[in-house]
């Protein structure tokens, strides 16, 4: 059973749980972001289904449409904001050695979360 995880600034699905990898897909409310953060043991890859988004990768802002896509290499400070007027929806990859929620390091949170 797919099981969908409900967070301040949207909700996400896990699509695949193997021990090289993980899949999401990540959906963003509009005007909503992600915390900053970073993973010690997992890098990621971001591609953009839907909606206009900006991606914040160590301090430089990529906007991304749809089709897009970003790598989130293994310790590097990220975050994505949803800067359109509807839903954003990406594709996470995750690869790695760990994939587990308490790889998140949170450097900053707009929900009271570092």
């Amino acid at each position: 059973m797919v099981e969908t995880d409900r967070r301040p600034w949207g909700y996400y699905t896990v699509l695949a749980d193997e021990t090289d990898h993980k899949v999401k897909r990540i959906c963003v409310y509009p005007g909503a972001r992600l915390s900053l953060q970073r993973h010690r043991r997992r890098a990621e890859h971001w591609y953009l289904l839907s909606g206009e988004a900006i991606v914040t990768i160590d301090g430089r802002e990529i906007p991304l449409a749809r089709g897009g896509a970003v790598e989130i290499p293994c310790g590097a400070a990220h975050r994505i904001r949803n800067a359109g007027k509807t839903e954003v929806a990406f594709i996470e990859v995750q690869t790695g050695e760990y994939f587990g929620e308490d790889d998140i390091e949170r450097l900053a949170d707009d929900y009271g979360r570092v």
